[in-house]
This record gives C-alpha cells, sequence and structure tokens, in this order.
C-alpha cells in the first residue's frame, strides 16, 4: 500500500505513516462543552493524533414513531427526541472546540449522520470525515462528504462484504479509506474477527485500512496495528460508569494512555522484515557462540 492522505497541516494516515490513533469522544460529551473540553486534555496528554465527535440533525436521525417516547435522564424525564437535542452540540460549542483543539495541537473531526450535518461541519474544514457502520449504505450521505473533496473513512461494522464491496464499487477509492469494525457494544473477542484487516487489505491494497474497536480490553486493539491497520478508534470516556450509552465500551483516560503508549511500542518492534545482526547482540555472539559461521554462511 503506497497511498496516504493529508487530514491536517501535520499529519498524514496511510503509507510510511505513524499509525493515526483517534478518541471518539462521540457523544460521551452528553451535551457539555465542559466534559467535552476534559476529554481533550486527556486525549492530548495520552498522546493521541485526533478527536472525534458525532453530528446529528435529530430531526432527521430519530425515528418519528420514537419521538414521543419517553425515557428517564439525567435531565429529568423526556421524550426521546428532546434527550436527542439536549446532547447534540450546536454552532458555538464546535466553535470552541475548533478552536480548544488547535491550542492544544490535536486533530478534531466528526461523523456526520445526515446531509444537513455536512453542511454545518463544513464550516469548520474539518480535514476528514467518517461514517459510521450504520451509514455505510447511506449513499445520499457518503455522496454528499464525496463532493467535499476531503479523506474520508467507511467503518464496516454490520455490514457484509457485498454491502462493502457495492459502496467502494458506487464512489471508488480515492480519498477513500476503510475501517474493520464489529457493531457490538461491547464486542466480544470471539466476534471482533481482526483478520478482516488482511482481508481488506488484499481486496484493496492501495487503500488504507484501519480498525475501529468496540471492545472492553486494549490488547486487540495493539494486535490490530500488528496486523496492518494504519489507523485506530477508540471510545474514549472520563468514566466508563457516566451516562449514556457508549460510556461502558469506551476506554478511561489510564487506559488510553497505555494503548497509544503500546502502539508505539508495536510500531518500532514491527521494524522493516529484513533480517541483520545489531550492535546489541555482538557482546552476547562473542560470548556463547562456540563456532564461528562458516563462509558461506557469512
Amino acid at each position: 500500500m503506497n497511498t496516504k492522505f493529508r487530514v491536517s497541516p501535520n499529519r498524514s494516515i496511510g503509507a510510511g505513516q505513524p499509525v493515526y490513533i483517534i478518541a471518539e469522544i462521540g457523544i460521551n460529551h452528553n451535551g457539555s462543552l465542559d466534559i467535552a473540553k476534559k476529554l481533550i486534555d486527556e486525549a492530548v496528554a495520552a498522546g493521541c493524533d485526533a478527536v472525534k465527535f458525532q453530528k446529528r440533525t435529530p430531526e432527521l436521525c430519530t425515528p418519528k414513531d420514537q419521538w414521543h417516547l419517553e425515557r428517564d435522564t439525567p435531565w429529568g424525564r423526556m421524550t426521546y427526541i428532546n434527550y436527542r437535542k439536549i446532547i447534540e452540540l450546536g454552532y458555538d460549542e464546535y466553535s470552541a472546540i475548533d478552536a480548544y483543539c488547535k491550542e492544544k495541537g490535536i486533530d478534531w473531526f466528526v461523523s456526520c449522520w445526515d446531509e444537513q450535518s455536512v453542511d454545518f461541519m463544513e464550516q469548520f474544514n474539518p480535514g476528514v470525515y467518517k461514517f459510521a457502520s450504520a451509514s455505510l449504505t447511506d449513499f445520499a450521505l457518503i455522496e454528499k462528504v464525496k463532493q467535499t473533496g476531503k479523506p474520508f473513512i467507511l467503518s464496516t461494522g454490520m455490514s457484509t462484504m457485498d454491502e462493502i464491496k457495492a459502496a467502494v464499487d458506487k464512489f471508488g477509492t480515492e480519498n477513500m479509506m476503510i475501517a474493520h469494525s464489529t457493531s457490538a457494544y461491547p464486542c466480544p473477542p470471539q466476534e471482533l474477527n481482526l483478520r478482516m484487516i488482511e482481508t481488506l487489505g488484499e481486496l484493496y491494497p492501495d487503500t488504507p485500512i484501519g480498525y475501529s474497536g468496540h471492545e472492553t480490553g486494549l490488547a486487540t486493539t495493539v494486535a490490530a496495528v500488528a496486523m496492518g491497520a494504519c489507523f485506530v478508534e477508540r471510545h474514549f470516556t472520563l468514566d466508563r460508569a457516566m451516562w449514556g450509552s457508549d460510556q461502558a465500551a469506551s476506554v478511561e483516560p489510564q487506559g488510553m494512555q497505555k494503548l497509544v503508549r503500546d502502539i508505539r511500542d508495536v510500531e518500532l518492534a514491527l521494524g522493516d522484515g529484513v533480517k541483520r545482526v545489531y550492535d546489541s547482540e555482538l557482546g552476547a555472539m562473542k560470548r556463547l557462540r562456540r563456532a564461528r559461521p562458516t563462509a558461506t554462511a557469512l
């Protein structure tokens, strides 16, 4: 794979680039700019490359038959449509997030769930877009993002191979990256199917392939990097006990620090596949070898 996409002035995703690590804040901010900023701070402290949010127009993304269903929330009992509106960040909040991320030196972008949200986000000129797995078959939405000319990530959870191929055939691989994913929250290890990273890489050899994980541990995300993922995304929270549907499958700050550290160690450890004798081995060679290599071995 020799393709890479510039997603910010200082960062690219793809060939020859460090793994791009995304802390998926999503809606774990619960509509609070203060919580969003704290999550950004923790992502920066952990060494993440980007934070990601989700943007919806509630009236377009909430089925009408669910609008008036009532539920208990931290803000009292309310209809589902009102709950969706409360947790949605608006222009003022995203303006503050844009300025804050620039100040902190971290990328930010979103998953848009509808076309109006794409128009909304274009005000902030994001360097990349991501589609949630539920949107892989939403060709109108993909076309809307495609028209921006920005790189975009297709997430493939809850999708068949035929659906993945249909999306790629429809839109081509220009500006496209693909994330392997399984849409269970949290996802049991036996359903992660990490070998799909290799399958997608073989099917689309010139397309950056990554991993969007919803498991509870960290080791399998590190394994995804060892299997070739050039970007990874994990949901991120201050506390898994907080209110919200994504919190339980999210990584807390200490875990994110460990994840970033381990990913960077694996990147270094992978090397280039060319066998060599390192200077650090010469002392052991001198002490431990009984026989010198033959001329043919040399």
